[in-house]
């Protein structure tokens, strides 16, 4: 395997690194707020040509041409200069692309510019009590009246709708048809009267899901994403993209390095965690699991690179499924490394923040939450017969007629 660059890609890397010796920001900037200084930098990031390189121009992005070589370098050299890039977040990094892919001229002037730099919130109403791993038998009404949407009924494990100012979500506007064919996608503004959202306390103690209940709430009608009766068609392309972010080997491998400086500083019989043996054998294997998942990175960005995409697609699947298992290993690792400090309550800050590795209640934190992602984006046993039988060819499971 030949994982070296070309003369004229490393050259671009030269001139990226060059960029990333702007971060942090000096002097003045350097007084900012965090957030401010990250926008600030997003934007001269957009201006070279490396934030954003698929947004259109139009739209707030910096439209770059396709070429998977510089999009990897640009991930690689942001990524160890901890500087800020395209943001993760469900507005930017799941609803922006599906705006790129189905919405309207009107819909992707008025939404992506906001979303790409944070300055509009959004959250994603999928869920629903009796609809979650069948996310096609939900039931949430959205009945047109006149020239507006009259939405009913609740959805569930709203992650930070407490925070958000819009909500994409499906709803069901077709009830006489087949359920997949009778839900459409629909852009709902959090403050519409009549939605209401309430918290779901965690086990950890922080709040970060909701549960959200519309009660006669009107929206235009103009809020669709698509025609009537396709919102499932649009909904897997999100689907794609949150996977794609929850999937990402760079977490894994920072989630790593932060095990082992905990191994190293952790003590076991006077001695540092990490030369005690079972422990070592354990991060070996860990290591094992992050290594491959990076060496399918480089394979399925090879074959992309190539134009074979029949070959990117199996292993893409597999991405979100050994990212987040990869992920639980290392975080109970890390939590059998804790001992009694597993047991520490977790501070008001930290509960804020999901947690930070920095602290053993922040380590418990980010354990408990561990295994939410495994349910994220379609759980881990619905991944494997999308795998199995998309990815495989192997016969669909029995179902029961629609």
């Amino acid at each position: 395997m030949d994982l070296e660059y070309s003369q004229e890609h490393e050259s671009f890397r030269t001139s990226v690194r060059t960029f990333l010796k702007g971060w942090p920001l000096q002097g003045n900037e350097a007084q900012l707020p965090i957030e401010q200084q990250e926008t600030l930098f997003r934007k001269r990031g957009i201006d070279a040509g490396f934030v954003y390189r698929k947004v259109p121009k139009k739209y707030g992005g910096s439209e770059q041409d396709d070429d998977a070589i510089k999009d990897q370098i640009i991930q690689e050299e942001f990524h160890a200069a901890q500087a800020p890039r395209d943001l993760s977040t469900q507005g930017a990094g799941m609803l922006v692309p599906t705006l790129l892919e189905f919405g309207t001229e009107a819909q992707k002037e008025r939404y992506i510019p906001p979303a790409l730099f944070g300055e509009e919130n959004w959250c994603q109403g999928y869920s629903e009590p009796g609809s979650g791993s069948d996310l096609a038998s939900l039931q949430c009404q959205a009945r047109l009246e006149g020239d507006e949407w009259i939405l009913n009924g609740q959805k569930i494990w709203t992650s930070s709708a407490q925070r958000a100012q819009m909500m994409f979500g499906l709803f069901r506007t077709e009830p006489d048809a087949k359920k997949h064919a009778g839900i459409s996608y629909l852009l709902v503004p959090m403050d519409t009267p009549g939605l209401e959202v309430r918290p779901l306390r965690e086990m950890g103690g922080g709040h970060e899901f909701n549960e959200v209940f519309f009660t006669d709430a009107r929206i235009p009608a103009g809020n669709i994403v698509a025609s009537r009766g396709q919102g499932w068609q649009v909904s897997r392309a999100t689907l794609v993209h949150e996977r794609n972010l929850i999937g990402n080997p760079n977490m894994m491998r920072e989630a790593f390095g932060d095990l082992l400086n905990l191994a190293r500083t952790r003590q076991i019989e006077g001695r540092p965690a990490i030369e005690d043996l079972g422990f070592r054998r354990r991060i070996a294997e860990i290591e094992g699991y992050v290594q491959t998942g990076e060496l399918s990175g480089m394979r399925q960005f090879t074959a992309a690179h190539r134009g074979e995409m029949a070959k990117v697609m199996r292993p893409m699947m597999m991405n979100k499924v050994s990212s987040t298992d990869t992920m639980q290993m290392i975080m109970k690792c890390a939590y059998d490394l804790l001992g009694g400090d597993g047991v520490l309550a977790p501070t008001e800050e930290e509960l804020d923040n999901w947690g930070r590795t920095t602290t053993s209640s922040g380590w418990v934190l980010q354990y408990i939450f561990s295994m939410g992602p495994a349910i994220a984006g379609g759980a881990t046993n619905i991944q494997l017969n999308i795998i199995g039988e998309r990815g495989y060819g192997l016969p669909r499971d029995l179902r029961k007629a629609n």
